[in-house]
């Protein structure tokens, strides 16, 4: 069993309607990833990532 983080909500709306419009959303943020496009853009946003570590690195 794991165990459940508590969620952290540092804004003033209540973690109710927080985990509403998640639900909502996340259909279509599920689907836009699994997707061709979402791939892609995965793949670029990932190699962007590791671009800017190796630049870090070399400072």
């Amino acid at each position: 069993m794991s165990k459940r983080k508590k969620p952290i909500n540092n804004t003033n709306i209540p973690q109710h309607q927080i985990e509403a419009i998640a639900r909502c959303l996340m259909p279509d943020i599920l689907a836009f990833y699994e997707s061709e496009e979402g791939q892609r853009e995965f793949a670029k946003w990932k190699e962007q990532r590791e671009a800017e570590k190796r630049e870090a690195k070399t400072e």
